[in-house]
């Protein structure tokens, strides 16, 4: 519906301003447009006394002045339309516009202009009419919020939008928050599953190189015991006096076969002594005999002198290969217990290297609890300061609120006031207008009874009953009072009680 009157208003009216379906209560909020449509078809006359401002009082003149105009075509239209038009509420102005629509078709199929359809009422219709006008333009500006009001809801609504928009960024930001932490969660559960996968990886190398450090020692054999230890010594001494009686027989064996050789060569010397002496004697003197035995003797002493160092360093190469045997023994024995000790050595140097690097593991735990440590303190404070903005802003809203609320009981009892104050001066208003008319209907009675012709003392008594706000007429008898008299009858006796006093004053003047 709203598309239908938006194409008629933008085609065949053509309002100055474009109307469109979202924007259909803001454009008629201010009652302007529909003065245009009215004075487009000849029935708003005034309409240059309208004005397009969105003010409170812009709005009251022309809805005012549509009053009368929608009433003469038929529309219902009333103080409650009206406040829904223009405080925008959805679907009142489409409702208002197509009643609006239908009652203008009417009018065109009757032909009629605005003058004849007012023409066409009776008087009291008119005068009725006039009326309701005058009353709804008061209940309207009741019921229409005024200028302040309004700029105060625009302002209130502005800030409640404010509110709902930090309230979906501070529900967003929990929530992103939330993801954070979750996700920070996550990846320090993913770090610790790797530390310990790694850790285990580390441990698992470090016991493997363990392993491979161990030498398997043999286990000693059974007959590993103090008796068989004391044999394998008693063998081994065996052993060694048989390689020295061995080697001392075959010393034994060579100086013989050199005592053989030398008394060989004795005997073959002394038979060629025998011959060269008989030769000598023969043929050489005694000097030359003499100096040849020196010879002998001297090649004899050499040839002793060679086999007694042969026979040492035979001695000392067999002592110098009994003591490197012994050598070779000793250092075989040191390389034992050194290899024992260099097992325990890397066995204990492993053990090191574990000891270190669980000390390592420790430390790097240690830093990263610290780290855990600082990053939940932070987390704390930043959520202490989290609660505090928090618990500022619920302060805050519920200032604004009871603020609100004070404005509303403030503007609750400025209204009370005001109404209290319009019903005072309005019955004051009223007494003054019923005495005046009394004091003119009196008067009156006695122009025509006395042929316009008043006694002074009657007109003077008159004047001071109106001057005090008694009634000129009487409203009760006093005559026979009871005990308890009515009120019209106390307001007789402070007449009587007034005349009096004035006669006493004129007596005594």
């Amino acid at each position: 519906m709203s598309e239908i009157l938006c194409e008629w208003l933008n085609h065949e009216v053509k309002t100055s301003q474009t109307v469109t379906p979202k924007s259909f209560a803001k454009a008629f909020s201010s009652g302007y447009l529909i003065g245009e449509v009215l004075h487009k078809f000849e029935l708003q006359d005034d309409f240059s006394k309208f004005s397009q401002s969105s003010v409170s009082s812009a709005k009251l003149n022309n809805f005012s002045r549509l009053e009368p105009t929608l009433h003469l075509l038929g529309v219902q239209f009333d103080q409650k339309v009206a406040s829904n038009i223009i405080t925008e509420k959805p679907g009142a102005a489409t409702k208002l516009l197509y009643q609006l629509y239908t009652a203008l078709q009417k009018k065109k199929k009757s032909g009629l202009t605005g003058a004849e359809m007012q023409t066409m009422q009776p008087l009291n219709t008119m005068w009725l009419q006039n009326m309701k006008s005058e009353a709804f333009r008061d209940r309207l500006r009741n019921l229409i919020p005024r200028q302040t009001d309004f700029n105060l809801m625009r302002v209130t609504h502005k800030f409640q939008e404010k509110y709902v928009h930090m309230k979906e960024d501070v529900v967003r930001m929990q929530s992103e928050k939330l993801q954070k932490f979750q996700k920070l969660k996550e990846q320090q559960r993913c770090f610790s599953i790797e530390k310990q996968r790694l850790s285990r990886r580390r441990q698992n190398e470090i016991m493997a190189k363990i392993q491979a450090a161990i030498i398997q020692i043999p286990k000693p054999t059974s007959n590993r015991t103090l008796k068989a230890i004391e044999a394998q010594k008693m063998m081994k001494k065996k052993r060694e006096a048989e390689d020295v009686a061995n080697e001392i027989m075959e010393f034994e064996a060579l100086l013989r076969k050199d005592l053989q050789a030398k008394e060989s060569t004795h005997k073959a010397s002394l038979d060629t002594a025998a011959q060269t002496t008989a030769d000598l004697l023969s043929t050489y003197s005694d000097d030359d005999y003499i100096k040849k035995i020196q010879k002998r003797l001297k090649e004899d002493a050499l040839a002793r002198e060679q086999r007694e160092k042969r026979r040492r360093r035979l001695l000392m190469d067999q002592l110098i290969a009994h003591e490197a045997q012994e050598e070779a023994y000793r250092e075989e024995q040191l390389i034992n217990r050194l290899m024992r000790q260099s097992q325990q050595e890397r066995r204990i140097a492993v053990q090191l290297m574990h000891v270190r690097h669980e000390k390592e593991v420790l430390w790097q735990n240690r830093i990263f609890r610290e780290k855990q440590y600082e990053e939940r303190r932070l987390k704390d404070f930043q959520d202490a300061l989290d609660r505090e903005g928090a618990l500022a802003r619920q302060a805050k809203l519920e200032f604004e609120e009871q603020a609100i609320k004070m404005r509303e009981v403030h503007e609750h009892l400025a209204v009370e006031r005001a109404q209290a104050l319009y019903q005072k001066h309005y019955l004051a208003c009223s007494e003054i207008l019923d005495q005046i008319l009394d004091l003119s209907t009196k008067v009156a009675e006695y122009r025509l009874l006395t042929n316009n012709l008043i006694p002074h003392k009657i007109m003077h008594d008159w004047k001071e009953l109106f001057f005090y706000g008694k009634p000129i007429y009487e409203q009760a008898s006093i005559k026979g009072m009871p005990a308890r008299p009515s009120t019209e009858q106390l307001t007789q006796m402070e007449k009587r009680d007034l005349l009096d006093n004035n006669d006493y004053e004129e007596y005594k003047v």
